[in-house]
């Protein structure tokens, strides 16, 4: 059987994602893909599938879903939160699994600090891929819908069982902190060594420019060598820091273009790509010299420590105080006052009740 994901509200960027297209780069084609790429991987061992399955790609204001025809299957990623309106009304948290039944609708809500987010998918789209992906990139057409998703559009999906239990991660991966990991190069020669040092001690803002191609970072300005700003056009991937000839540095994200010829002068490791993800305009960072090599561990680490989280999914709600049901209980049914006569009457010296 078939359950439709009906969208009541598009949102302001919802977008069909999986981990991206491959074999494309060769002619032109970006990479594309969820910008979190741990949110995707965590959400489908959650739900049961495949680790570069598709899911709903969300930014500014989510969608509006509601399950027509048969039960489906969803999962919240960091950053949402969920109010399920129907004969089961309840309230999802992030990172939980869930069943919404035919005719239930979910209202989302997203973290005002969480510029993106994701709402993983039961099951593979039946929707037409492109390079062997269901990711979307909306400059090209290429994708699912080829474009952001719109009121009133569909997605078939497998129907889920319809007693599913809302499942959750025991453990949810806490937020990372310190400095974003960057191997230095591949153009490092076209700085100034004094500017290499700054890159690296230095505190940078998240501008306002900042989209799925790129993200503008303001603060030091990092002076080129004699070289100069420019470089014969080579190939880009995300992650890579672009310098143009102002000195403010650009990440390049999922969509960016597959060449360019400004010089590099670090590449985010691919451990920590998906914290850029999770910053907002206005939002501070700073970088950390490392090696391929432990760049290389420190990928290794990372995929370690999801596969550790997945092995211990538990019941919603399993482990939490149901705080409901502790506010409308009678807590205090049932005492008694040792110097009460009526509560304990052969006390020696009973005491007037106060």
């Amino acid at each position: 059987m078939t359950s439709r994901l009906h969208f009541v509200k598009g949102g302001a960027r919802s977008l069909i994602q999986d981990a991206g297209f491959r074999g494309g780069r060769g002619i032109g084609v970006p990479a594309s893909g969820v910008l979190d790429r741990d949110a995707l991987y965590a959400l489908n061992l959650l739900l049961g599938n495949a680790a570069g399955a598709a899911a709903i790609e969300v930014a500014l204001v989510p969608p509006r879903l509601e399950a027509r025809e048969a039960p489906l299957r969803l999962a919240l990623g960091p950053g949402l939160m969920g109010q399920v309106e129907g004969e089961n009304a309840r309230p999802i948290e992030a990172w939980t699994a869930f069943t919404l039944q035919p005719g239930e609708t979910l209202a989302l809500s997203l973290d005002p600090g969480c510029p993106v987010a994701l709402i993983g998918l039961g099951g593979s789209p039946d929707l037409a891929r492109a390079l062997g992906s269901h990711a979307t990139l909306p400059r090209a057409g290429l994708g699912g819908f080829g474009r952001t998703l719109r009121d009133g559009d569909e997605i078939a999906l497998d129907a889920a069982p319809a007693e599913a239990p809302d499942l959750r991660f025991a453990a949810p991966p806490a937020p990372e902190t310190g400095p974003i990991r960057a191997v230095p190069g591949p153009q490092a020669e076209w700085f100034t060594p004094e500017a290499m040092a700054r890159f690296f001690d230095s505190d940078y803002r998240v501008g306002a420019e900042t989209d799925r191609m790129g993200m503008r970072l303001e603060g030091p300005v990092l002076a080129h060598s004699e070289r100069g700003a420019d470089i014969i056009s080579d190939g880009i991937a995300p992650g890579a820091i672009q310098v143009p000839g102002s000195g403010q540095p650009i990440v390049l994200l999922a969509d960016a273009q597959t060449t360019g010829g400004y010089p590099k002068i670090a590449t985010v490791i691919g451990a920590d790509l998906s914290r850029l993800a999770r910053l907002a305009p206005g939002d501070l960072l700073r970088f950390q010299a490392v090696t391929v090599e432990e760049a290389e561990e420190a990928a290794r680490a990372r995929r370690a420590a999801l596969d550790r989280m997945a092995q211990d999914i538990v019941a919603a709600g399993a482990g939490r105080i149901d705080r409901r049901a502790l506010w409308s209980a009678n807590l205090v049914s049932g005492a008694v006052d040792a110097l009460c006569p009526d509560h304990f009457p052969h006390h020696p010296e009973p005491k007037e009740h106060p």
